[in-house]
């Protein structure tokens, strides 16, 4: 029980604390990393002009300024290493060089993210890291790299207990705060040796499971933990669901603190395996959550419902938060209403938000529409256990965080390059004031649409869409 009582000392840290990296890796991921990395949508088609071509369409729409700043270059692109063993990236991919993307991204004000792996290769079969991590560490220093993916593939049988792995993964950690460059650490070991309980020292992020696939909850056998039963999965797998992740992350995501998040992997919006509800749901149980938010869809020919969620301020606020608590589901229930792969069910997750705010989100993983409700009690419950804490004896404004979406027209406008100035009601300019100080000024955009109020000890009430949320900030009531 002595991990439990950290992390409960640790959440009371956070709670009474402005938000500030709590670990002494870096200074870095104090929020959750925003950014772009190519593998979802690409795989091993990349080269220099994907990564510019991308970047310079992620600023044009509006995305750079929301907070979307790291452009991270996945596997598949090196040529091995040369005869005194330094990497090589592959000139017919990247003919200007690395040293050349990151001054190019740079001046586009992004920051140049790449990736390497764990072991002898990478999972694509290129040279790895493994035995090499300070010539490797030092090499992506003089490429300017601003971020590492850290893989695990192909890894020697390095693995099987926490020690073993976390020793692994801590060399190249040590390597890049060698170098002097600010480096943001992703370790993406896929939750094997259970990450969350050591890699908080270690690592910005780090996946706590298999790879993600764009299906909101079909079950797949290459992922075969479901965290149903608790989260003891010898084989993270991949081909994991949006729901899949959700449920492994459920026991254990308090476990993240600024500078140290737990990873539910990139998203999958605008990839085109779910409907509108469903990556809507994706998105905001990943910003709820303080997963790092990167897009992983081909933003070159993105459509108008996609952008309409990615740039949403008021969801990205809450990623953005500065007190940094993630939210923590409260209950889940089954409910029989069920899809072609099983039985369904609803979910109610809360958390804190910075200036006495609270997070709910009403999740229905159910089959159809439902009227769903969450009580004062069971918001609060981290605060006062049945009912006792102070916060449900008053009353609640009710914020709704999607009632503000942009709506298609206007992101087809800006898709078109044909946008107005009345666009800016939908976008928060994040580069020029941060989320912390937007939300400390009472930024409407970044506050949802208030839409009621809940009283003391009150239940809130919502239809929530087949698939869908509500995502509500509450605010105390004057």
């Amino acid at each position: 029980m002595r991990g439990s009582s950290l992390f409960a000392a640790i959440a009371v840290f956070i709670l009474s604390h402005s938000v500030e990296a709590l670990y002494p890796i870096n200074d870095l991921a104090v929020t959750p990393a925003m950014g772009w990395d190519n593998w979802n949508a690409f795989g091993c088609s990349v080269n220099e002009n994907l990564l510019l071509s991308t970047a310079e369409k992620i600023a044009a729409l509006g995305l750079r300024d929301v907070g979307y700043q790291y452009i991270v270059l996945d596997d598949c692109w090196s040529l091995g290493r040369d005869k005194e063993g330094k990497l090589q990236y592959d000139p017919a991919k990247f003919p200007n060089g690395m040293k050349y993307v990151a001054d190019q991204l740079h001046s586009l004000g992004f920051r140049f993210g790449m990736y390497s792996d764990a072991g002898t290769y990478t999972c694509g079969h290129y040279a790895g890291s493994l035995g090499h991590e300070t010539q490797d560490a030092e090499t992506f220093a003089s490429w300017d790299v601003d971020y590492l993916k850290y893989d695990n593939c192909f890894n020697e049988g390095l693995s099987g207990t926490a020690k073993i792995t976390s020793e692994r993964y801590r060399t190249m950690s040590d390597a890049l705060n060698a170098t002097g460059r600010s480096i943001l650490y992703s370790m993406c070991n896929w939750g094997e040796d259970y990450p969350w309980k050591w890699a908080q020292t270690i690592a910005n992020s780090w996946r706590m499971s298999g790879d993600i696939y764009d299906s909101f909850d079909r079950p797949d056998p290459r992922c075969p933990c479901t965290g149903d039963e608790g989260y003891e999965c010898a084989f993270p797998g991949f081909h994991c669901s949006a729901m899949n992740i959700l449920n492994k992350a459920a026991a254990f995501i308090h476990t993240s603190a600024p500078g140290a998040w737990n990873d539910l992997d990139m998203l999958e919006v605008g990839n085109g395996g779910m409907d509108d509800e469903e990556y809507k749901a994706h998105f905001s149980m990943w910003a709820a959550l303080k997963s790092p938010l990167l897009m992983g869809n081909d933003v070159r020919v993105m459509d108008a419902k996609s952008l309409s969620i990615l740039n949403n301020p008021a969801v990205l606020a809450v990623s953005q938060d500065p007190v940094g608590s993630p939210a923590i589901r409260r209950w889940r229930y089954y409910v029989n209403d069920t899809d072609a792969y099983g039985q369904g069910e609803i979910q109610m997750w809360s958390g804190r938000l910075s200036g006495g705010d609270q997070l709910v989100v009403l999740l229905n993983a159910g089959n159809s529409t439902r009227s769903m409700n969450a009580t004062l009690a069971d918001i609060f419950y981290d605060f006062g256990p049945e009912g006792t804490a102070p916060e449900v004896k008053q009353g609640w404004d009710i914020h709704d965080l999607w009632a503000n979406r942009m709506d298609y027209a206007t992101a087809q406008s800006v898709l078109d390059g044909n946008a107005t100035s009345n666009v800016t009601r939908f976008y928060y300019n994040s580069t020029k004031t941060s989320y912390k100080d937007g939300l400390a000024a009472n930024n409407t955009l970044l506050l949802g649409k208030l839409t009621g109020t809940v009283e003391a000890d009150g239940v809130i009430e919502m239809e929530v869409p087949r698939h869908g949320v509500a995502m509500m900030r509450l605010r105390k009531h004057s």
